[in-house]
């Protein structure tokens, strides 16, 4: 465990001095409607993010289902990369500085924004280089053929050209949610969702002097939500309106490789859930072919759905959690989790019953062809039950994260994809039925959330 993560001091009085009054509110506020308060706005903006990836997609419908199975392979390398940027590395980047400032360390706050910037560098060259030189033997080992693997290669070589504005994006996010501010990274995205709204279809379809794109122009508009993202980001901090500061200082290595520790500790859940989606995907390829990859890359769709809806809880869930253990608050921070990760399972439950129930109204939104209709519609109906399991699960990896320990985390995520991609081999090898497969999905997001809770409630995890 990295010096930072390690660095929690018991401080039960405020210090006048070093306190600001963002601090002392998430100290000492009471629990459910601070949390309520800082995630509703959240919950909004994070789920209007995440729309983008829908706008996207139901746009490129629009091209044939050779399109919309393209974008189903490079979809869970687009949520990897944002998970990762946003929820892992963000993530760590947030708990980081939210515990130097309940303790009172502002000369460490204001050097992880340096850091941070750096990181998201790294990551996002580093994602760019893997999915330009791999792209194409990636999404074919996925099931890819003919059309549908032409389209995600243009696809994916646009967005991940530009990838390192959505690293910066979001960690410069991070740091701003680290202060306890969630209103401000709310506000950019919603602006960024509505200029996405009309700039995406006519990139795609082309208006006036504007070429028709294709499949590129969807790329094309993400990325430059992302990089306009970024610019309103690095304002907002560089004329002072967060308690933090960009310093340009020398590099610390401590600190760095502090964040990229605990960043790659975080990465694993991102990792392991992408993992499960990807190899799932392979294996409906491999069974049923395009049109099924088709149906049940839309229906996994609202499953991704829930990862920022979940992180709308999870942000403030980071905050309030490392600034509670930086100031010596153990318990106060277990109450915080577990009340989080209530709100989270009754959310995501709801949207899980409701898919369930109404399968067909979630897939007729991008399609339009009866067998990848019926193969979303299965799917939603035996896993949609079980998402609460999801919501309380991620939500406790948020909790995890603001206090630095990610065992319990790594440990239902490997577990997860023990299940989902061992027994859904075995489901579809000896079963030969794409129901058996959806079950056991269903079983391993099961497993995932109560492994979580367990550590919580009954274990020593935060408390």
């Amino acid at each position: 465990m990295s010096e930072i993560a390690k660095s929690f001091v018991a401080a039960d009085v405020d210090r006048s001095g070093t306190i600001d009054a963002r601090t002392h509110r998430i100290l000492h506020a009471p629990i459910v409607p601070l949390l309520t308060k800082l995630a509703l706005p959240n919950i909004v903006i994070m789920v209007a993010q995440a729309s983008t990836g829908l706008i996207e997609t139901f746009w490129v419908s629009k091209l044939g289902i050779d399109a919309l199975a393209g974008m189903a392979l490079v979809f869970p390398a687009v949520m990897l990369m944002t998970t990762l940027s946003a929820g892992a590395l963000g993530g760590s980047i947030s708990s980081a500085v939210a515990r130097a400032l309940g303790a009172g360390r502002r000369d460490e706050a204001d050097a992880l924004v340096l850091h941070a910037i750096i990181v998201n560098v790294i990551g996002g060259l580093a994602f760019s280089a893997v999915f330009l030189l791999l792209g194409g033997p990636i999404f074919r080992q996925l099931g890819g053929v003919g059309g549908e693997l032409r389209a995600a290669v243009i696809y994916s070589t646009v967005v991940f050209s530009g990838n390192v504005f959505t690293w910066l994006m979001n960690g410069l996010a991070s740091v701003v949610r680290g202060t306890g501010n969630m209103h401000y990274p709310a506000i950019v995205t919603f602006v960024g969702v509505l200029f996405l709204i009309p700039i995406s279809p006519m990139l795609i379809f082309g208006f006036g002097p504007i070429p028709a794109f294709g499949i590129a122009g969807g790329g094309i508009a993400l990325v430059a939500y992302y990089a306009a993202g970024t610019v309103a980001m690095l304002w907002y901090i560089l004329t002072g309106r967060t308690p933090v500061r960009l310093c340009l200082a020398r590099v610390q290595p401590s600190i760095l490789s502090g964040l990229l520790w605990a960043g790659a500790l975080s990465s694993m859940n991102s990792i392991l859930t992408n993992i499960v989606i990807a190899g799932t995907t392979a294996l409906v390829a491999s069974f049923a072919g395009v049109i099924a990859v088709a149906g049940f890359g839309t229906a996994v769709w609202l499953e991704y759905l829930l990862i920022p809806l979940v992180f709308g809880i999870g942000a403030p869930l980071v905050s309030m959690v490392g600034t509670n253990l930086g100031a010596g608050k153990h318990q106060r921070a277990r109450q915080i989790a577990l009340s989080g990760a209530t709100i989270a399972f009754i959310l995501t439950e709801v949207i899980g019953l409701t898919a369930a129930v109404l399968p067909e109204a979630w897939m007729e939104l991008f399609t339009a062809e009866p067998s990848a209709i019926a193969a979303g519609s299965v799917y939603l109906r035996i896993v949609g039950p079980f998402y609460g399991f999801f919501g309380l699960g991620l939500s406790l990896y948020f909790a995890l994260q603001g206090a630095g320990r990610m065992f319990w985390p790594i440990l239902a995520g490997i577990t997860r994809v023990a299940i989902a991609i061992g027994g859904g081999f075995i489901a579809l090898r000896y079963g030969g039925s794409l129901v058996l497969l959806f079950a056991v999905l269903a079983a391993s997001l099961g497993a995932y959330g109560t492994i979580i809770f367990t550590s919580v409630w009954f274990g020593r995890s935060i408390a």
